[in-house]
């Protein structure tokens, strides 16, 4: 049976790999050589592109491909009041990033948290405006986590926030203003990107909060209560999803660990509407956590790599679906790649021919196993 409210049978993570002509008007602006007015103009061409694109592999879910963003938490966060770029977090020392010396950003906050302005309204609006009647603009903003696991307690303020709970209180309040400025606007589909939940299944990267100062079997519940306390009033027509992901620049990873040390947190005590899974390899561990996913949520399935071009059997696929199934109800499930293509402005190593084409696969999958 298709689904016809979101996430939809065939759905995608967000990002897309950025076309040439983006990226050299990126760099003219760097340089002084185009105005701000004039980068935003190239953007909203490349974006009015990507819509048709995604619309004509024929996705209902429609994103602007995060076209406008250089890395997908750090142009969200540094627009809140109160939080700085601050360092790097620890990867686990495999992942080939790692060894390159290039970890992700860390934030620091460095005074009271503030919604100053909103965030992104006006990107939501000129996607609103350039979709097709049988599609859903969707809104991929970080996670409220994203504030406090890269740096902890140390990363915080102390004179700001002598109490943690004011901390999480503020975040909380921040997140709820820009998602009720979201809604405001007409949004009804918001994805909450967060590496966290999944970094803490990964023994180097929970070592390394307890050096942190922190607990990585309570962190998943204070992060469920976070993310709980930012979307437990919404609109009933407002579908909230959340992605898990171990790390996604230029095909390479940052962690890696089956779901299961947060599984039972994650699905039960965490109320989203859907689960966006990595499941491309074996980093991403086996299907058993799934048996504690209620009959209430969906889990968007991500069978489908989107580090590499090399285009999945659609028998693989579907069998991939049915073991999956073997846990969890196919009726309550969806598919859609592993990541975006392009979680930070420099893409994954694959062609856009071969994006597309894998987009085109999950829709053409989730048609012969769900129906039309």
């Amino acid at each position: 049976m298709s689904r016809i409210s979101p996430p939809y049978r065939a759905d995608h993570v967000g990002s897309l790999l950025r076309p040439q002509e983006l990226l050299a008007a990126r760099g003219r602006f760097h340089q002084g050589e185009i105005s701000a007015a004039e980068l935003r103009a190239a953007e909203d061409q490349a974006i009015a592109t990507a819509i048709k694109n995604e619309e004509s592999v024929g996705l209902h879910s429609i994103t602007d491909g995060e076209f406008r963003r250089t890395f997908f938490h750090l142009d969200f966060l540094e627009q809140l009041g109160g939080v700085t770029v601050s360092g790097s977090i620890a990867a686990n020392p495999d992942a080939k990033p790692a060894k390159e010396g290039f970890t992700p950003p860390r934030l620091a906050v460095t005074g009271k948290l503030q919604h100053k302005k909103n965030i992104q309204v006006d990107d939501f609006l000129y996607l609103k405006s350039q979709v097709g009647p049988n599609s859903t603009p969707k809104v991929s903003i970080p996670s409220p986590t994203m504030v406090h696991f890269r740096g902890g307690r140390k990363a915080i303020d102390i004179e700001a926030y002598p109490d943690m709970d004011e901390f999480f209180e503020d975040l909380s309040q921040v997140y709820r203003e820009e998602i009720d400025a979201l809604y405001k606007a007409g949004c009804r589909y918001i994805q909450l990107d967060d590496t966290n939940l999944a970094y803490l299944c990964d023994p180097k990267m929970r070592q390394g909060a307890v050096e942190r100062g922190d607990d990585p079997d309570e962190l998943p519940r204070t992060y469920a209560a976070l993310i709980n306390d930012v979307i437990n009033d919404r609109p009933q027509d407002l579908t909230v999803g959340v992605h898990l992901c171990r790390g996604n620049f230029r095909s390479t990873w940052f962690a890696q660990g089956g779901y299961e040390p947060v599984a039972e947190v994650l699905f039960n005590d965490l109320n989203v509407d859907a689960y966006f899974l990595e499941y491309d390899d074996e980093r991403s561990g086996d299907f058993s956590p799934l048996r504690f996913v209620p009959n209430s949520k969906i889990v968007v399935l991500g069978v489908v790599t989107s580090k590499r071009g090399d285009l999945e059997d659609k028998d693989f696929v579907i069998k991939r679906i049915k073991e999956a199934a073997e846990v969890v109800s196919l009726e309550n499930m969806c598919l859609s790649p592993q990541c975006g293509f392009s979680s930070t402005v420099h893409g994954n190593d694959l062609t856009q021919e071969a994006q597309w084409a894998k987009l085109e696969m999950i829709v053409n999958v989730a048609r012969e196993v769900w129906g039309d």
